[in-house]
């Protein structure tokens, strides 16, 4: 039976901003069984073959499969109806399936077996052991897929895992856990607990390796409470993603893909574009047509399924926007069109917003802003496009539209940021399966490459086991000390 006395935390509905979900919060001696029972589980999920986890992981698969659809409403719940929300039963099961697929071939490029080229007759052989529990801890946008992003490739590895969703999006967890609880192996090594910043520190002080997604200062705290006890952490932790459009671009090509990039999933997305520079000389034909792009966007509030912009998930992300923008139009910005926090039935929306004479003096050029903000910037020369775009503490990843490939790719060459866009923006979905890549700046910590193949060798420590064939070395005689 619950605890009655147990905390808990209102949750609010972001479309219609009711406070209709109150979560349970776990205190430390749950999250310290859990963690206790996760270990002693792994014991044998991690003596299994990989071929094992698999078929465990391919009904899991098969879980997912059919309760595809409760899991996207509940997503879509927590977010507001965000259109990525309705596509993460097929994401997850994407997810699940690459690495069913790739899983065995990206251990095996990392391992060798065979003689040691240093002292040809040591053999050497590479054994992988899976950190014994893994604590992954979510944010609130996209909740459920940047989760399942580091969860499932440890679970891969051999790895136990527990999660914490954000607080402020927590309705996915139960319909996903549900698949999880239809195989036992799995049910096993693969756990949750729900609660706030105090339950993370709690999941921090249990686990052998940290996954954390989310700001700036909270990734800084988890950073020192890691490193007191000297586990390692993997941390993704925004960006202010610049895109440069040159002279030579195309216009209609550059303001679709611009206007998607700065607002798809209503801005809040890691990788958004929130700031843009465009040349001088086609500068302000960009802003027109980019404005009238712009205000042919629908929000979603009659329906969640139809429109293209969905309310703020977190509702004190809507203020954060309203003084960015403020600060800007009192330094000279000039706002062209949206601009305005709607309460449309209790969910607070805002249209897409074209902002102009803008500098590195405002917050909203600095700062991340999490929001449908364009702002846009003109430049003279590309060399000043290229520093402007660099100068920023962050560097998730970058946007350069040309009038050729190979324009774009001369200057994504000279751009700091872990991925770089040629011709288009949002193509980070790209990578999954295929190339891994690390953040500059205060956009992530922890190296190793979260997507790509290679992310599997981040939940795993390579030993190197060594056989000497020949006869020992004898300090008797050893000429190396003569």
């Amino acid at each position: 039976m619950a605890d009655i006395d147990q905390r808990t935390i209102s949750v609010r509905n972001p479309r219609t901003g009711e406070i209709d979900f109150a979560l349970p919060v776990a205190s430390a001696e749950e999250v310290a069984q859990k963690a206790a029972r996760l270990r002693e589980n792994q014991k044998a999920w991690g003596a299994k073959s990989l071929a094992e986890r698999i078929g465990v992981m391919q009904r899991w698969l098969g879980e997912v499969a059919k309760r595809a659809n409760d899991i996207a409403e509940a997503d879509a719940v927590d977010t507001g109806g965000c259109h990525t929300s309705y596509l993460q039963g097929f994401i997850t099961m994407g997810n699940i399936g690459g690495w069913i697929e790739d899983a065995q071939a990206a251990l095996d490029a990392a391992s060798y077996t065979g003689p040691s080229k240093a002292m040809p007759s040591v053999d050497v052989r590479t054994q992988f052991v899976p950190y014994p529990l893994v604590g992954v801890i979510g944010p609130w946008n996209a909740p459920m897929m940047l989760v399942l992003l580091d969860a499932i490739p440890a679970l891969f590895a051999g790895c136990s895992v527990m999660i914490k969703a954000s607080e402020v999006t927590p309705r996915w967890v139960t319909p996903l856990f549900e698949t999880v609880a239809a195989v036992p192996e799995l049910a096993g090594v693969f756990d949750f607990v729900h609660g706030d910043g105090e339950t993370g520190r709690h999941i921090i002080d249990t686990v052998d390796l940290v996954c954390f997604t989310g700001s700036v200062p909270t990734g800084r705290k988890i950073a020192v409470q890691c490193a007191q006890r000297l586990i390692p952490c993997y941390l993704e932790l925004g960006g202010k993603d610049p895109v440069i459009v040159t002279e030579s671009a195309d216009l209609e090509r550059a303001t679709t893909a611009v206007l998607r990039g700065g607002v798809h999933a209503n801005g809040m997305v890691c990788f958004s574009v929130e700031r843009i520079y465009v040349a001088e000389a086609i500068h302000d034909a960009f802003v027109a047509l980019l404005v009238e792009k712009a205000q042919k966007v629908r929000l979603n509030s009659d329906n969640p399924r139809a429109g293209h912009l969905h309310p703020f998930t977190f509702a004190p992300q809507a203020p954060i926007v309203e003084a960015q923008l403020a600060d800007a139009v009192a330094k000279g910005a000039t706002i062209l069109t949206g601009g305005k926090v709607e309460n449309i039935n209790g969910g607070l929306y805002m249209r897409p917003t074209v902002v102009t004479r803008v500098n590195h003096d405002m917050a909203l050029m600095r700062d991340e802003t999490f929001g449908p903000i364009l702002p846009v910037m003109p430049f003279k020369t590309v060399e000043e496009g290229i520093a402007l775009a660099n100068d920023t503490s962050f560097g998730l990843t970058a946007n350069v539209i040309a009038g050729s490939e190979e324009e774009a790719m001369e200057i994504g060459l000279q751009v700091n940021a872990g991925s770089v866009f040629m011709q288009d923006t949002f193509l980070t979905f790209a990578k999954n399966r295929t190339v891994g890549s690390n953040s500059f700046g205060n956009s992530g910590l922890g190296g190793g490459a979260r997507t790509g193949p290679e992310a599997i060798l981040r939940y795993v420590r390579r030993k190197a086991l060594l056989t000497q064939h020949g006869e020992p070395a004898d300090i008797q005689n050893d000429h190396h000390l003569r």
